[in-house]
C-alpha cells in the first residue's frame, strides 16, 4: 500500500458482520460523515424447524467483496485511494459460533446462528449435572444463564454431532469461534499466520469468560468439556491487532472489535452509567451501561 499524502484525508473504515448482510463502510475522522460503502445480502440456512445456520465461506467471501468494492467507489465517485484508511474495525453479529479447520481453512460445518434453538437438548443435559436444575448456576462466573443462545453450547453441540469437527480436535487442526474471530483469522492471512483472537464484548456472549479476569474461565471451560486451546485468544476490544493481509487493503490494520449491540451502545454514545440505548433489527436488543464495577445480576 502506498503511502499517504499529508493533504489526503484521514479516513476509517468499518466492518459490519450481521445476521441479515455484511456491508463495509468508511467514515472522515474529522466529520465522521460516511464517504463510501458497500452491502451484501446473507442468507439463512434453516435445515429443521428451530436451526438456523449461515456458511462461514459465504460471509467472508461477503466481506472480501464489500472491501473491494468500496475501494473502486472511493477511486471512482471520490478520488480517494484505499491508503487514505488509517484503520479499520469490525462489529458483528454476536453469539453465532463456527468451527473450521486450521490448516484447510475450511469451515466443518455451517455456523450456528445466534438464534438457533437445536441446543435445547445439550441444556438439559446440562442442566442434569447441577442441582435443582438451576439454570443460573454460572452467573457468578460469567454473568449468564444456560441458555441455547449463547456460544459454549453451540460449541458443544458441534463437538458431539459433526464428525468433521471431532476429526480436526484429533488432528489438533480445529479452531473455533464467533463470527470476528473468524472474520480476523482469514483477513490477516488465514492458513497463512491468521490471528485467532476476540475482543472482550463477544467473549462475554460465550459463557466462558470470566467477568472479573476477562479471560477464558478454566471452571466454565470444564463444565461444557471445552478445551481451551481450540478458543481465541481475548483482546481488548480498541487495539492493533494485526493487518489486511491481502487485496486491495493489504496493510491496513484492524484497529478495533465490537459485539454489533456492545457497538451500538457505545454508538448512541451511552457511555454513563445508567444508560441505555435499544437496537431494533432482526431482533430487539436492550443494553444498559453498568459501569465500570463488577456488577453479577
Amino acid at each position: 500500500m502506498a503511502p499517504k499524502s499529508d493533504k489526503a484525508p484521514n479516513l476509517v473504515g468499518a466492518i459490519d458482520e450481521g445476521t441479515s448482510s455484511a456491508r463495509f463502510l468508511v467514515f472522515s475522522s474529522q466529520t465522521s460523515r460516511m464517504i463510501s460503502s458497500h452491502q451484501i445480502p446473507i442468507d439463512k440456512i434453516c435445515p429443521k424447524e428451530g436451526w438456523v445456520e449461515q456458511d462461514g465461506e459465504v460471509i467472508m467471501d461477503a466481506v472480501w467483496e464489500c472491501l473491494e468494492e468500496t475501494a473502486i467507489k472511493l477511486k471512482e465517485d471520490n478520488e480517494l485511494e484505499v491508503n487514505c484508511l488509517s484503520a479499520i474495525g469490525i462489529s458483528n453479529q454476536r453469539e453465532t459460533t463456527l468451527a473450521w479447520d486450521k490448516k484447510t481453512g475450511k469451515p466443518l460445518h455451517n455456523a450456528i446462528v445466534w438464534l438457533d434453538m437445536r441446543t435445547a437438548s445439550t441444556m438439559d443435559t446440562l442442566l442434569g449435572k447441577v442441582p435443582d436444575r438451576d439454570k443460573n448456576c454460572l452467573k457468578n462466573l460469567c454473568g449468564l444463564p444456560i441458555s441455547p443462545y449463547f456460544s459454549a453450547l453451540k460449541i458443544r453441540w458441534l463437538l458431539d454431532n459433526v464428525d468433521a469437527v471431532k476429526e480436526a480436535l484429533e488432528d489438533g487442526t480445529l479452531l473455533v469461534g464467533t463470527m470476528d474471530s473468524w472474520l480476523i483469522w482469514n483477513l490477516t492471512g488465514g492458513p497463512n499466520g491468521g490471528i485467532h483472537i476476540t475482543d472482550v464484548t463477544n467473549a462475554s456472549r460465550t459463557m466462558l469468560m470470566n467477568l472479573k479476569t476477562l479471560q477464558w474461565d478454566n471452571e466454565l471451560c470444564k463444565f461444557f468439556d471445552i478445551p481451551k486451546e481450540l478458543l481465541p485468544e481475548i483482546k481488548t476490544s480498541s487495539e492493533v491487532y494485526g493487518r489486511i493481509a491481502e487485496g486491495p487493503m493489504e496493510g491496513i490494520p484492524i484497529a478495533s472489535c465490537m459485539g454489533d449491540q456492545h457497538a451500538a451502545l457505545l454508538g448512541q454514545k451511552c457511555l454513563k452509567k445508567g444508560s441505555a440505548k435499544s437496537t431494533y433489527g432482526t431482533g430487539c436488543f436492550l443494553l444498559y451501561n453498568t459501569g465500570s464495577e463488577y456488577c453479577s445480576r
